[in-house]
């Protein structure tokens, strides 16, 4: 099998098996490309299929001295595994050489988050006599009380909101299908929002079941609602760095706070491993520490 062939036959299989979106797709192959002119330039023009864990750990050890960051490097290491271990299984080599390719450690960052009161300053501060503000209102509600990514906010369909349930069905990253929970409250924030405003736009073919629209009756951006959050929080007087991903993150931590089971926030949240979600508890921690240094004579 040639090499155009193999990539090829990847490529597919990151679609159809792996069920990955167009970015992820162009972002493997990407990387796998990269290592390739990598194998060419510097280890002698030898083929990706003939590639050797030295070749693979050199080509590591070069994106890293070449300025990648660590998360960078992380996921092209998960990229070079996923490939090589398509090509064993499609015996178009006999060993995975990346078997034992090791992972560069990431720092452990602790997103910026927002108090209980900054969220509702963040809210208030939204001018819900436009049509628009009492969009991006109910976006930001929905968007804390259920965790969403802002992937998931833009895309959510009026067919996988569940009133009476009240839950939400969540199709996030991986095409993986979730069920989170949705307050009452805002599920009367988007039935208001449904009646009061969407029913009066225009909409475009192909965007009849989309939640969020923009005046224009199609499906908003991701950078649109990137802009609506930093305004609000702007708006709010909010000086820390503020985005869509920081409603998540808030929501995530003020059920750790309040004393939620770590499982079921990684089922609400839709991360695959519970590692991910243990950031929250380190976080937690924190806040727990703060209250006895405020409030605990010893610690004063």
């Amino acid at each position: 099998m040639s090499e155009h062939s193999f990539l090829h036959s990847y490529k597919i299989y990151l679609k159809l098996e792996k069920g990955l979106s167009h970015h992820s797709i162009e972002a493997y192959m990407h990387d796998i490309l990269l290592l390739s002119k990598y194998l060419d330039e510097f280890s002698q023009g030898i083929s990706l299929k003939r590639a050797e864990i030295n070749h693979l750990t050199d080509f590591i050890e070069w994106i890293s001295k070449i300025g990648l960051s660590p998360r960078s490097q992380t996921r092209i290491v998960s990229g070079i595994r996923s490939f090589y271990s398509f090509l064993q299984f499609e015996k178009v080599i006999e060993a995975n050489p990346a078997e034992l390719l090791e992972t560069p450690k990431l720092p452990r960052k602790l997103p910026d988050t927002l108090s209980f009161d900054e969220i509702e300053r963040m809210i208030s501060s939204i001018d819900r006599s436009t049509n628009e503000g009492e969009r991006n209102v109910v976006m930001l509600e929905i968007m804390y009380s259920s965790g969403l990514r802002v992937s998931e906010v833009v895309q959510l369909k009026i067919s996988d909101i569940f009133f009476e349930e009240e839950f939400l069905r969540i199709i996030g990253k991986g095409n993986k299908e979730r069920l989170v929970p949705a307050s009452l409250f805002s599920l009367n924030r988007i039935q208001h929002y449904l009646k009061n405003v969407r029913n009066h736009i225009s909409i475009q073919s192909g965007h009849e079941d989309i939640v969020f629209l923009n005046r224009r009756g199609a499906m908003m951006t991701r950078n649109m609602v990137f802009l609506i959050v930093k305004q609000a929080a702007k708006s709010a007087n909010i000086r820390k760095n503020i985005s869509p991903h920081s409603l998540r993150h808030s929501f995530a931590t003020h059920l750790i706070e309040g004393g939620a089971n770590l499982r079921a926030v990684q089922e609400m949240l839709g991360h695959a491993s519970i590692t991910t979600t243990e950031i929250y508890v380190h976080m937690s921690s924190d806040y727990l520490r703060k209250n006895l240094e405020n409030f605990h004579p010893r610690y004063k």
